[in-house]
């Protein structure tokens, strides 16, 4: 894949959408070039490595009951479950060239390596879920920060711009369903 990054996280919802690869019917709304993108980013991990996790296994697990909901929701497992059964592979667990494991620390509702960033820390969206594929890219000990490849979680078009400012880049593999569907997500009240 051209311009593909040595390293980087993955969210999981990249993995949900790469799963309607092999079962588009399932989908209505999703553009098959979205499909695509997320199916080759999940591909191309395998084939060359380049994941960065957490040392705790906290994206693991994530991973693993994507897995586990995967299988139970459709009998058939598709791409993300093999990507799920790659990163379960003992092997890749513990060669760097494969699967990266960064520390992080757990801090009440957040983590210690989120970064700090007025407009991060206002947005009472970010849930501990998304927080964790922050605090990982932002803890990386690499020179460049891997970036976060992101599906189609609106959310995320809004932290962009502060990510960008300390440092973190969101790749959106289905942008055009992301820049629609967030003004939407926006304009709804918080509850």
């Amino acid at each position: 894949m051209r311009g593909f990054p040595d390293k980087c996280v993955i969210d999981t919802n990249v993995l949900v959408v790469a799963d309607l690869f092999s079962n588009s019917e399932k989908n209505n709304e999703i553009s098959k070039c979205c499909i695509e993108a997320c199916y080759k980013v999940i591909r191309h991990v395998m084939e060359n490595g380049g994941l960065v996790i957490d040392e705790n296994g906290e994206i693991f697990k994530e991973y693993r009951d994507q897995y586990k909901k995967s299988h139970l929701d459709k009998g058939q497992p598709g791409p993300a479950s093999e990507f799920i059964k790659w990163v379960m592979k003992w092997q890749w667990q513990w060669q760097p060239n494969q699967v990266t494991r960064v520390k992080i620390h757990r801090l009440n509702d957040t983590y210690k390596e989120f970064p700090e960033h007025d407009e991060l820390e206002k947005d009472f969206d970010f849930d501990n879920s998304d927080r964790k594929f922050v605090a990982v890219a932002n803890a990386y000990p690499g020179t460049h920060k891997p970036p976060i490849f992101q599906a189609t979680d609106v959310k995320w078009w809004g932290w962009k711009e502060p990510l960008c400012d300390v440092g973190i880049k969101v790749r959106f593999l289905c942008p055009d369903y992301v820049k629609e569907k967030y003004p939407k997500k926006k304009s709804k009240p918080k509850t």
